[in-house]
């Protein structure tokens, strides 16, 4: 037995969310439901704003209510380097994390054939077009470290291998306060792979 019609689609709605199985789909709509309706309200409100007047920044990709977005459109920026990412996300990570000054290029995804995402999907024909601009020194790839990451980190670095730009890949391996016992061997295989001389 299901419940009215409009409650059955609000639960069927939030369902989209990542990690919202039908449980948890049903406890947030009855808290919004039962609990707080004025905060639905403002939900809902500011979902559709977003929805309506969010897009991507045609330099980057990334999320951005502007044609370019306040990273781009920044003249400080070291435009010389473009960090590859995955995600808009990621963007969020590396400039609260790091102290990464260039640009980036936001792939949304990587290349994954069999769920039919080529380099189309990821806009590398337009990331073959900044290349050929002639204003990028490096290119780091920050992709993610799975199978399709690595896939699509190489793939990048061979456009940027054709331009004569130097490409650079995030290290990866032991992470800060980790312990070797708790590593999983490819994490540790990857650490020796990418180890460095300690500088005096």
């Amino acid at each position: 037995m299901g419940f009215s019609p409009l409650i059955d689609a609000l639960i069927d709605s939030l369902k989209c969310l990542p990690g919202v199985g039908p449980k948890t789909a049903q406890r947030m709509a009855f808290h919004l439901l039962e609990r707080d309706r004025e905060g639905g309200r403002r939900l809902a409100e500011a979902m559709a704003q977003a929805l309506e007047g969010v897009g991507h920044c045609r330099r980057c990709r990334t999320l951005s209510e502007d044609e370019v977005c306040a990273l781009c459109a920044d003249s400080r920026r070291n435009r010389a380097q473009l960090c590859i990412v995955e995600t808009p996300a990621d963007v969020l990570v590396v400039e609260r994390s790091t102290g990464f000054k260039g640009l980036y290029f936001v792939l949304m995804g990587r290349l994954s054939p069999l769920d039919g995402i080529g380099p189309v999907e990821l806009g590398l024909d337009r990331l073959a077009e900044r290349l050929d601009e002639g204003e990028i020194d490096e290119l780091i790839l920050a992709t993610n470290p799975t199978v399709e990451g690595e896939a699509t980190a190489h793939y990048i670095a061979e456009m940027a291998r054709k331009r004569n730009i130097r490409s650079t890949r995030l290290a990866h391996g032991v992470p800060m306060g980790g312990e070797l016992e708790y590593l999983d061997g490819g994490t540790l295989a990857q650490a020796f792979r990418d180890r460095r001389e300690l500088l005096d």
